[in-house]
């Protein structure tokens, strides 16, 4: 900001001398007698430079000479010269010339200091050598340069343009160039700078005399070079991809670790009523069995034919995330503002509905205003007076949605799907009712887990508008809540050959590969799809992909991506990367059993140690088939095989019959049976296996294991940046929610037994009301 004060100085000790009398007398009455002997002593010093200019210089230690000469001149002519009070009462050394007295200097005076300038000049040049010219002019240049910045201070009272300074702008406005103005209050101090830096490029002769123009021309080609414009100006040019959709949350089908879902899902099941099965909101790739009871009360929608031609549907409205917008001008806001405001509204009035618009925004007015249930019975009253108004079934669906959430109810928002579905199976249904019915539909079907109902639903919505890239997107996240990722893919390959920038599709694609565990193929798609910043691939399990796929290629900007997913609030940590949380728990890689507050589980456990072990290591001989490889994608290399007892909260089939025993010790610790997010398993791993650094889908639950058949060396496990072994009959306990990696580099196998227990500091409410893992 100095710099710029101090260039805008530079053209204000270079006014034009035709400005009006009146101004320039007005400042002068506002000057203070100290103020006059500082003008004195710069005329001095401009009498000392014309001499240097005339005579090419002058001797430096002549210079103080020459000053005392002609001051002692100006000051013997002017004691001839009484003082006079001028108008504003004030007194000054010469007599203004409102005052009487004449001009302030008189003729002779003049006369006088430039007949001793010549005498002294003469004898310098003849009789002194001329040296140090430079720094003559040098000190000439401060003492102008001292007076234009005292000048600047006295012109601020003529700041026409409200800048804080006088400049070139304001010296227009006093020479009545051009009218005064002040700068919008909204303009940013970029646009300020930059806009100065320009107004200051002008040429010098609109504003300013050619002699001080050519004296200050070095400073202005300093302060106007690149270099300084772009100290000046410089602006904020990053932006934040755009946040998550608030109907977004992460699920999880999870064996050991792995995150699965990588699709947009409906809300929370702790903020929303519970659907017909938790678990198909929680984990998206749980394939969902509907009974027949359930899929006769399913809409029959796909099966009907629409009368209406489809219609090319208007673009979606897009949410911009904070910092989106940083770089832009305000002009470019504005034009973004007012181009979302062109946008037409949807249209769900048909000509009939159009006839009866009153009565429908009465109805629609008690709903936006909570009163669900008397909007209810207003729409319920239209349906019954209009059962051709599709936009009084429409209203109908929506007060049932609202009042299915108000009320927590599965039944009626059943009733809400079959009202959306009669709205679009109306013949004069608008195509824009018509989407937004059936969209919704899919939607609520999706949270009541009747996935295959809204696969149909959507897949109706494609047919009927084939060009509208974010049904097609729809239309893939149901085939992969279904579990169906052959067919979510040819969907996304589909969206990407017409639209190869979408980012939606781009991350869901790249979450398929890796699926398929194309992990380098994955990795453009995933890092693509992030960066667009378009809605719904801001997600932390996109986050967790993809730094997971670097990982595995060896490239440390892992944890870039990481950090990112922290920062966004994806993450607890760059080492804790659940998806599925509970706030507030106590988080640290290691526990002792002490901390757990299961002492009494660990010292069962501890004491039957060999039990455990003589009954595993049976079953592993009987039938080695119990032992199920490990199916996750977690191994770089090597062999590892489970043999599940419980899994969240139940018993896995018969596997306690091979280990009567084990399972008996374990019946009364409900803290690990009734874990709905965790597991009891044997674990045996075979030598020359490696797991990748991964982590566990909740930070709800802590891991313990038990040390059954441990080789003297090569095994050993990293939480975070703690490395441990195992012990024979002894148990590690951490929360595998923190990033860990095995090794098993021993002779031999090693058998361990992983016993899942609930988070300490979770409520036994929490503990009921949670959805399985």
């Amino acid at each position: 900001m100095q710099r710029y004060r101090h260039y805008g100085a530079s053209y204000s000790s270079s006014l034009p001398s035709s400005a009006p009398v009146e101004e320039v007398q007005a400042e002068e009455e506002a000057y203070t007698e100290e103020e006059v002997y500082e003008d004195e002593e710069l005329l001095i010093e401009d009498a000392v430079q014309d001499v240097v200019q005339e005579t090419g210089g002058v001797n430096e230690e002549e210079v103080p000479q020459v000053k005392e000469e002609v001051t002692s001149a100006v000051s013997v002519t002017e004691a001839k010269t009484p003082p006079v009070e001028s108008k504003n009462g004030k007194r000054t050394e010469g007599g203004g010339g409102d005052a009487g007295g004449g001009p302030k200097y008189s003729m002779f005076t003049w006369f006088v200091v430039l007949a001793l300038l010549g005498v002294w000049s003469s004898v310098a040049v003849v009789y002194f050598d001329i040296v140090d010219y430079d720094s003559v002019i040098a000190r000439a240049k401060e003492f102008h340069m001292n007076f234009s910045e005292v000048l600047q201070g006295k012109l601020t009272a003529y700041d026409t343009d409200g800048d804080g300074d006088f400049d070139v702008e304001d010296a227009k406005v006093l020479l009545g160039l051009k009218e005064a103005g002040r700068p919008d209050v909204g303009d940013s101090p970029e646009e300020k700078t930059v806009l100065k830096t320009e107004e200051t490029r002008e040429p010098v002769s609109e504003t300013a005399n050619q002699q001080a123009a050519e004296l200050q021309g070095s400073e202005r080609a300093e302060a106007t070079s690149p270099d300084a414009l772009t100290e000046d100006a410089v602006s904020d040019s990053e932006s934040d991809p755009r946040p998550a959709r608030d109907d977004e949350v992460s699920g999880s089908q999870d064996v050991e670790s792995e995150i699965q879902a990588a699709v947009p899902l409906p809300p929370l099941v702790e903020d929303h009523f519970v659907p017909d099965d938790p678990r198909d909101s929680a984990h998206p790739y749980v394939l969902v069995e509907e009974p027949p009871a359930e899929e006769s009360v399913e809409p029959a929608v796909e099966a009907e034919n629409q009368s209406d031609p489809p219609a090319e549907p208007e673009p979606e409205p897009q949410s911009e995330a904070p910092g989106e917008a940083q770089g832009t001008t305000e002009k470019q806001a504005e034009d973004k503002l007012k181009e979302k405001a062109k946008k037409k509204k949807p249209k769900l009035l048909n000509k009939f509905d159009k006839t009866i618009k009153a009565e429908i925004d009465a109805a629609e007015k008690l709903r936006k205003k909570g009163k669900v249930e008397e909007a209810l019975r207003a729409f319920e009253s239209l349906v019954q007076q209009y059962p051709q108004s599709p936009r009084a079934r429409y209203g109908r669906a929506q007060a049932e949605d609202d009042l299915a959430e108000k009320m927590r109810s599965n039944e009626m928002l059943q009733r809400a799907i079959n009202s959306y579905r009669e709205a679009a199976e109306l013949p004069d249904a608008t195509s824009d009712l018509l989407r937004a019915a059936l969209k919704r539909r899919a939607e609520r079907q999706q949270f009541l887990g009747r996935m295959r109902g809204s696969l149909a639903t959507l897949e109706r919505l494609v047919q009927i508008f084939p060009e509208d890239i974010s049904l097609k997107n729809d239309l893939g996240v149901a085939h992969l809540l279904l579990g169906d990722n052959k067919g979510a893919k040819k969907v996304y390959e589909e969206v990407l050959a017409v639209a190869p920038g979408d980012g939606f599709a781009k991350v869901h694609y790249g979450f398929i590969l890796k699926s398929e565990n194309k992990i380098a193929e994955s990795i453009p798609f995933l890092k693509e799809g992030l960066e667009s910043g378009e809605p719904g691939t801001d997600d932390g399990r996109f986050y967790f992909h993809l730094g997971d796929a670097l990982q595995r290629v060896g490239d440390n900007s892992a944890y870039h991506w990481y950090e990112l997913g922290h920062k966004r609030g994806h993450f607890a940590s760059v080492w804790q990367r659940s998806l599925y949380n509970v706030d507030g728990l106590k988080a640290q890689p290691w526990w002792t059993p002490k901390e757990t507050g299961y002492t009494d589980l660990v010292k069962m456990l501890e004491r039957n140690w060999k039990t455990i072990r003589d009954e595993a290591l049976a079953v592993m001989d009987q039938n080695t088939g119990l032992f199920i490889p490990e199916e996750e994608n977690l191994r770089e290399k090597g062999e590892w095989g489970q043999y599940t007892l419980w899994q969240q909260g139940r018993k896995v089939g018969n596997s306690c019959q091979g280990v009567p025993k084990t399972c008996s010790l374990l019946e009364r610790y409900t803290e690990a049976t009734g874990c709905k997010r965790g597991q009891i398993k044997f674990s045996v791993m075979q030598p020359g296996t490696h797991v990748w650094p991964h982590t566990g889908p909740t930070n709800c639950r802590l891991r313990m294991h038990l040390g059954l058949v441990i080789p003297k060396q090569g095994c050993r496990i990293r939480c975070t940046n703690q490395t441990r072994v195992w012990e024979e009959g002894k148990v590690l306990i951490f929360d595998d929610s923190f990033e860990h990696e095995v090794w098993q580099d021993a002779d031999s196998y090693r058998l361990i037994f992983i016993v899942d227990v609930w988070h300490p500091e979770l409520t036994q409410n929490q503990r009921q009301t949670l959805s399985p893992i």
